[in-house]
């Protein structure tokens, strides 16, 4: 405490709270520190200095720092096409999975509030298929999808499907498998803005002579747009990265190639660590630069 000029009495300026430091405060976020620092930057500081090697001339199989950002450009000139690709059909299943979601999310969160036991079990439906493998899942429709399977055998016999030609292996099955496998990414997240809505807003546009439609439009989607980025987010990003629904093991073949497909192939059989790791740089960075650009865009900013 301080004295003014005509002896009045000021008080000493009080810290705030957020400028203290507490040391327990630091000990308790120090684990989580180094896991990230173990797990996370060291891997991609590994990934970054793998990816701007190149061969050791005298060791077959063997690669030498040198700095080589060629690296980069090349495997563009090369694999653009399963690039462009992979974010094609995650757009796709991302955009399918939307139409599947929400309507599902909607019916779970608003139709089935009044009735907790039948909500709370079709939300263990929707979270059923995490029970299983996610290559299981995958195989089950790849048996389901081939020649010899049932839905083959029937869109055959309807004529739909012209003699002699297959799913498997099409775009078709790719883009299913990976909508099948990453709808409950979709689902849960705009389960959870919609289970949070208060239906006196849905009411209020009735009382206000709005349409079902416009009240649909201008209260409930709006409201429910946080659980639809969210949702978004979670299903594009791994798909775009995914390797297993376009493999030729699974439902894919080679003219179905993700950029998921070529880093494994370039990893596991080709051994060719600096395009494996240069394409999981520029995988990385161009779902940053086009998940930034779309939550800029949809005014979430603070989704990132």
């Amino acid at each position: 405490m301080a004295f003014g000029a005509f002896g009045t009495t000021t008080a000493a300026p009080v810290e705030p709270a957020a400028r203290r430091r507490s040391p327990i405060a630091l000990f308790l976020l120090l684990p989580g520190i180094l896991y990230l620092g173990l797990f996370f930057l060291v891997p991609l500081v590994s990934l970054v200095i793998t990816s701007l090697q190149e061969p050791d001339p005298l060791i077959f199989g063997t690669f030498q720092n040198a700095f080589r950002w060629e690296n980069y450009v090349a495997v563009l000139e090369q694999y653009w096409p399963q690039a462009v690709r992979s974010f094609g059909y995650a757009a796709l299943a991302t955009f399918f999975a939307l139409l599947i979601g929400f309507p599902l999310a909607y019916f779970i969160g608003i139709t089935l509030r009044r009735f907790p036991l039948l909500q709370a079990l079709a939300l263990v439906l929707v979270i059923a298929p995490f029970f299983i493998s996610f290559l299981l899942r995958t195989l089950a429709w790849k048996q389901l999808f081939s020649d010899e399977g049932p839905v083959v055998g029937f869109l055959s016999a309807l004529s739909i499907l012209p003699e002699g030609a297959a799913i498997t292996g099409s775009a078709f099955a790719v883009v299913f498998g990976i909508t099948y496998n990453f709808i409950p990414f979709m689902t849960l997240p705009i389960y959870t803005s919609l289970e949070r809505l208060d239906l006196r807003y849905v009411e209020a546009g009735g009382d206000l002579y709005a349409s079902p439609a416009s009240t649909f439009f201008r209260v409930t989607l709006p409201l429910a747009a946080p659980g639809i980025m969210s949702g978004t987010l979670l299903t594009f990003i791994p798909a775009s990265g995914d390797y297993i629904n376009a493999s030729r093991e699974f439902l894919g073949s080679t003219d179905t190639a993700m950029i998921g497909t070529v880093i494994e192939a370039n990893f596991l059989v080709l051994q060719n660590f600096p395009a494996a790791a240069s394409l999981s740089i520029i995988l990385m960075a161009v779902i940053l630069v086009l998940v930034s650009f779309y939550v800029k865009r949809s005014g979430t900013d603070d989704l990132l």
